[in-house]
């Protein structure tokens, strides 16, 4: 195992969250854990759900159809199938260990149902803001079951899935964002194990723990299995699974620094803007 270099400014835990229950869609059980009255947003990210049940009443209902401008929804499965469809023709199936990037950008209809009446659903969605020079963009997605996401083993029996960025030692992410650079990783740590990651030292940052707890930086703040953990700023990230097999989500992002204007499936830069989304998607100019 190897230790933190010496040079580098390690980032801590800062803030530990358990998040805060909920529903969305049409009765999706969920919890919220950017997004909420406790943590608005981590620039660029706007929110993050966690929706996890194998109960079928608490998922059924799905994402019924519903619009989007002025960022991306990043949906990646860890059980279970959501079907996607839109507006534009597009459909397709986001399976286990798969991920969906979709550029809402100018504006977009799309509905995300379960593709199953039984067993664990469980995943998350990301919302990503785009910058404004970007937020009319036409629609985009970028899509890779688990077999297209880079897998990197170790040695120790560490596995990191990359879904954006480039690990210590050279594993890229096929998800490309120029805006934020993100960096999005799935790490799983046998007890006792070391993961390092280099990040832009002022790229806001945070971890989410699936399975197990970790411990995080020069001091070993411990944080356990499905709570959020904001990182101080630096330029090198050491975690150590400190219980058994430990799971977790490495989420990094550029912060865009421009205003933010709200309006539920519309994030742009002023209120104004936000009124003309609600006006176009009402005249049926998405």
């Amino acid at each position: 195992m190897t230790k933190p270099t010496e040079r580098q400014n390690i980032r801590e835990l800062s803030i530990i969250s358990q998040g805060q229950l909920g529903s969305d869609g049409d009765g999706v059980k969920l919890t919220r854990l950017i997004g909420n009255k406790d943590l608005n947003m981590l620039d660029p990210f706007l929110l993050l759900d966690l929706f996890e049940s194998d109960q079928p009443n608490d998922y059924i209902g799905g994402f019924p159809e519903h619009p989007h401008r002025g960022f991306e929804t990043v949906t990646y499965m860890l059980a279970g199938k959501m079907r996607h469809k839109d507006n534009a023709g597009n459909e397709g199936v986001i399976s286990a260990n798969g991920v969906q990037w979709m550029t809402a950008g100018k504006g977009i209809v799309h509905s995300e149902m379960p593709e199953q009446e039984s067993g664990l659903l469980k995943g998350f969605q990301l919302w990503v803001n785009l910058p404004k020079t970007h937020k009319m963009t036409e629609p985009a997605y970028q899509e890779f079951p688990a077999n297209e996401l880079a897998m990197e083993y170790r040695d120790d029996g560490s596995e990191i899935r990359v879904i954006s960025g480039t690990t210590n030692r050279g594993t890229v992410g096929p998800v490309i964002n120029t805006h934020v650079k993100p960096t999005y990783m799935d790490v799983q740590l046998p007890a006792g194990a070391i993961f390092e990651q280099t990040l832009p030292e002022y790229d806001n940052a945070f971890v989410f723990v699936i399975e197990g707890s970790i411990s995080v930086g020069s001091t070993g703040k411990n944080i356990k299995k499905n709570n959020l953990g904001l990182l101080s700023q630096g330029d090198l990230v050491s975690i150590t699974a400190s219980s058994g097999m430990s799971q977790f989500l490495l989420i990094s992002g550029k912060p865009l620094n421009e205003a933010v204007a709200r309006g539920g499936p519309f994030v742009m830069n002023s209120k104004a803007e936000v009124m003309q989304a609600f006006n176009d998607f009402q005249n049926n100019k998405f």
